[in-house]
């Protein structure tokens, strides 16, 4: 059995895999690798916090919960699940019971001794400081691109518990450029700040540039760093699932730096398809896990690398009624590519970061040139759902009614219908570029 560290620095626990990149887990095998994990740690009489994602990420999370809850059942001390919203709304308890499958109301009667929490982001008592990452430091992760102090804030929830277990998939991000592992704390349950300034660096670098790259990049660099400062031990199982299916390609179990890595080459081979042209008008049929435009721009960013310029992306999104529930501030200064901002920074330095680097994600490349006031875009993005045609214009962006798209017309036309979109990332195969 490993033994765990009982001071704040992280034990490094080599990664450890079940399936791979062809194929499927069964059931029970999901069951007996958890199990046979956790058995091998030294959990008795610790107290867990279980980081999950919340409804924006595909996955059998009933499962996988079981498995861990039976697993720890009768041996720690205590558990709690946390859920990682980021900035997202808040779920309900008919949601929450949904997505983590007990029966609203009963959740001790399906794991009993469990807690479960959502990340309060909007409220300042939600937070312990960990300390603060130095300008100079912040300057190093960022390869030159921001210099400030950076409070860590994390949800005390984590702080209180001796053990951190990340369970959670890992997929193409347009911010971090692997989803997964560390990410759970950072922006999964952490501060304001800190989520602005990796997200602007992620949006300093392009979303085009950095979606999908299995490397540590600069933003997964800084979420590292502040998750050194995480005072409970980290560990995680990070899994890759079959693309539209709660099927599991692979989990991989270790600490969350190696268990991260381990899935993200699995993710690599398994969420990213190459076409060998460059596509010209796409339907990307977002799904109804994203209800508003803040989630649901997943469906341009896994596309906008293997579009052609010139090119555009409707998202069709019928059930989609407003831009941002929690984020009213992007109605405002709506969606325009990265020098749009960077170029008058005086103008927009005082507004979340994280909403500038959203709405660069969604409008994609682009110019703007500060004489002339003129902006252009490489790609254009296209909103067919159910928000007014005078909101669509006024964010800058294109409106088309979602009741006059026929699919298979589309189709037969030529164009690129992508279903289930906002997680598998499209790209162009190398050497066939074109624009």
């Amino acid at each position: 059995m490993t033994s765990l560290a009982d001071g704040p620095a992280q034990t490094h626990l080599p990664a450890t895999r079940v399936g791979g990149v062809d194929g499927v887990l069964g059931e029970d095998e999901v069951r007996r690798f958890v199990r046979e994990r956790l058995d091998s740690v030294d959990l008795d009489g610790r107290s867990v916090c279980i980081l999950v994602p919340d409804a924006t990420r595909t996955c059998p999370l009933p499962l996988l919960l079981g498995a861990v809850h039976g697993a720890l059942a009768g041996r720690v001390e205590r558990m709690t699940v946390l859920i990682a919203l980021g900035t997202h709304q808040a779920m309900s308890e008919e949601a929450i019971a949904r997505h983590l499958g007990y029966a609203p109301g009963a959740l001790q009667d399906t794991y009993p001794g469990m807690t479960v929490l959502n990340h309060e982001w909007w409220r300042p008592e939600t937070f312990a400081d960990l300390g603060m990452i130095p300008a100079a430091r912040l300057e190093e992760l960022s390869e030159g691109r921001l210099s400030l102090d950076v409070p860590v804030l994390l949800n005390k929830a984590v702080v209180e518990h001796d053990v951190a277990l990340v369970v959670g998939p890992v997929l193409p991000h347009e911010v971090v450029g692997i989803s997964g592992g560390n990410k759970y704390f950072f922006p999964g349950v952490t501060g304001q700040q800190i989520i602005d300034v990796s997200h602007w660096i992620g949006a300093l670098i392009t979303s085009a540039e950095i979606i999908g790259t299995t490397d540590v990049t600069p933003v997964r660099a800084l979420i590292n760093e502040g998750a050194a400062m995480v005072p409970a031990e980290k560990l995680a199982f990070c899994f890759v699932g079959a693309a539209g299916t709660h099927d599991l390609h692979s989990i991989s179990f270790g600490d969350t730096i190696s268990a991260w890595a381990d899935s993200a080459e699995v993710c690599a081979a398994t969420h990213v398809t190459y076409l060998d042209e460059p596509v010209r008008r796409v339907i990307s049929l977002v799904p109804t896990m994203y209800d508003d435009i803040w989630t649901g721009a997943k469906g341009f960013y896994k596309l906008e690398p293997a579009v052609a310029d010139g090119g555009e992306v409707i998202l069709y999104a019928p059930h989609i009624t407003q831009i941002s529930a929690s984020h009213p501030e992007i109605d405002t200064i709506g969606y325009h590519c990265r020098d749009y901002f960077v170029k008058q920074w005086d103008r927009f330095k005082d507004v979340h970061w994280s909403t500038l680097a959203h709405s660069t994600h969604l409008r994609g490349a682009g110019s703007y040139d500060p004489e002339t006031g003129t902006e252009r875009f490489r790609v254009n993005v296209t909103l067919a759902t159910r928000i007014p045609e005078e909101v669509c214009r006024a964010a800058n962006l294109g409106y088309l009614d979602p009741d006059s798209i026929d699919l298979d017309a589309e189709i037969a036309a030529g164009s690129f219908v992508v279903p289930d979109a906002g997680e598998v990332l499209f790209r162009l195969t190398p050497g066939h570029q074109g624009g």
